[in-house]
């Protein structure tokens, strides 16, 4: 995982600093998307709140990670694919939230419909949230 994160900030023309490491490695060993407030407490009292702020505007403006907006008006944050980069994302999926437990799940498999604008309109990006139980929720709790 070390050799993959070292990559990712090469070819991002980051720097190797121990903040973005660490982040970086929370977000590989989540298994869905991540709040500001997350990072801080699995990050320990290593990293002020200016320091994650920044780091994750950074991978947001890199391409390494993407914004989930919530019905709170929270912002979670997710790894991107390999095919977004700088100032283009192509994360063109539903973002699931789980009204039970909180997990936020990228759902790739499953595309955001096309939506067809008035002339004269251009989208630049589409983002869909869908909230329920989340598969182990469901089983668990039925």
């Amino acid at each position: 995982m070390q050799k993959e994160i070292y990559y990712i900030l090469k070819r991002n023309q980051l720097s190797i600093t121990g903040s973005r490491t660490k982040i970086l490695e929370l977000f590989f060993a989540q298994n869905g998307a991540l709040a500001h407030g997350d990072i801080e407490k699995k990050a320990g009292e290593k990293f002020d709140r200016v320091t994650v702020y920044r780091t994750l505007q950074s991978f947001l403006d890199k391409g390494i990670i993407h914004s989930i907006p919530t019905a709170d008006n929270a912002i979670r944050y997710a790894l991107c694919k390999d095919e977004c980069t700088e100032g283009n994302h192509h994360d063109n999926h539903i973002h699931f939230i789980c009204q039970n437990c909180g997990a936020t799940t990228c759902l790739d498999e499953v595309h955001i419909p096309t939506v067809e604008l008035p002339h004269g309109f251009k989208a630049i990006q589409t983002e869909m949230v869908v909230s329920g139980k989340c598969k182990d929720c469901n089983v668990n709790r039925a």
